[in-house]
């Protein structure tokens, strides 16, 4: 924060005002509405604006303070860019008729759901495809805009934007991932910070983790120095919604740091074995008796518990304590709306603490959520 001088905080326009009255003759009307209060307030209005910019100016030479294009003008200088925003990613399978062809280019879909207001989402086909003899094939998909949008679940696409003869339907089996937005004010401001706090030196850990971070859609690392012998180094990836990196994300990561071993052909020194890969994820399971308030029905409460739930998980991926606590999660469900009390809170089975080893590349995901209605004895 800003420390602004008193000579700038002080300049309101009844300060400004007054000053000006006070170089004036004593015996002169300076009351509201007079001649002189008339023609000095517009001026005293002026200046006490005037006061006001110079503090935002003030703010926005300062990184901590600045914001917007401000900032990104002051990471410049330390060679410090914002990340754009990327693509999701996934796999889709079409079904119909055996031998179709499916051309690169296909767009698929989400629905648009009118109820909630949710856009549809659009992918497109990287590659051609042709349905196999049991009338089904498989195919790489990229969604159209960047951004974390596209990070769509499970059997979430299932609209064929364009038509193909022959193909009766499609579908994602599994979630789309390493969609991220444009990097936010706070998360270029750490990774400003990261880099004149914590400065490189010749493949120091600090380089790793500043190169890394400079990759698109990385959201953590972690570096793991000697991991498989001498000159070896590891570099663990979660992604911006601190889930493990997808795959085209650790060969991007490895690609920008070391794409050949040893050679120094990227970031990474020659001699630097070094071995990009993406964080293990440690499911957190959890199960609970609620008492319920009435205001919400319990599958609205498990969403927002799992909302709430996934940010506090986020919060903690590849921090310096990244241990699960098992208060923290019984307060979490306490003040989920529609939740009045709890009873027989387990998190992966037990009341304890769940430990993370981030020296290993941990993270804790949101596992499986299972919430029971305490029943009325009435």
């Amino acid at each position: 924060m800003t420390t602004l001088p008193e000579y700038l905080t002080s300049q309101t326009e009844e300060a400004i005002r007054q000053k000006m009255f006070n170089s004036l003759p004593s015996n002169l009307d300076k009351s509201e509405g007079s001649f002189i209060w008339d023609s000095l307030s517009p001026a005293a209005i002026e200046l006490a604006l005037a006061a006001l910019w110079a503090q935002d100016v003030l703010k926005m030479s300062f990184a901590g303070s600045t914001f917007g294009p401000y900032l990104d003008l002051r990471c410049d200088e330390h060679g410090v860019t914002r990340l754009p925003a990327v693509k999701a990613v996934g796999q889709v399978m079409f079904s119909g008729a055996a031998g179709t062809v499916i051309p690169a280019g296909t767009t698929v879909a989400t629905p648009s759901d009118p109820a909630t207001n949710n856009p549809s989402v659009k992918f497109v086909t990287n590659t051609d495809a042709i349905l196999d003899g049991s009338g089904v094939g498989y195919v790489e998909v990229e969604a159209i805009e960047a951004g974390k949008a596209g990070n769509v679940g499970a059997q979430s696409i299932s609209v064929m934007v364009t038509p193909v003869t022959g193909i009766a339907g499609v579908t994602n089996p599994n979630e789309t991932s390493g969609g991220s937005d444009q990097e936010s004010d706070e998360d270029l401001l750490v990774r400003y910070y990261s880099k004149v706090r914590s400065p490189g030196t010749s493949g120091n850990k600090a380089d790793y983790i500043n190169w890394a971070r400079e990759v698109p859609g990385v959201g953590g690392v972690h570096v793991i120095p000697l991991w498989d012998g001498p000159g070896s180094v590891k570099v663990v990836l979660i992604g911006t919604d601190k889930y493990p990196a997808n795959e085209n994300l650790v060969n991007d990561v490895q690609n920008y740091i070391a794409p050949s071993l040893g050679t120094g052909e990227g970031k990474a020194p020659i001699g630097a074995n070094v071995t990009v890969a993406a964080a293990e994820a440690i499911d957190i399971e959890i199960s609970a008796t609620v008492e319920l308030t009435g205001t919400r029905t319990l599958m609205e409460i498990k969403t927002a518990f799992e909302t709430a739930l996934t940010e506090y998980l986020g919060s903690i991926a590849f921090t310096a304590n990244p241990n699960v606590k098992y208060t923290k999660i019984g307060s979490l469900l306490l003040v989920t709306d529609g939740v009045e009390d709890f009873t027989d809170l387990k998190v992966n089975n037990s009341t304890e603490r769940v430990l993370i080893d981030a020296s290993k590349g941990e993270v804790a995901v949101k596992g499986t959520v299972t919430l029971y209605e305490q029943l009325s004895n009435d």
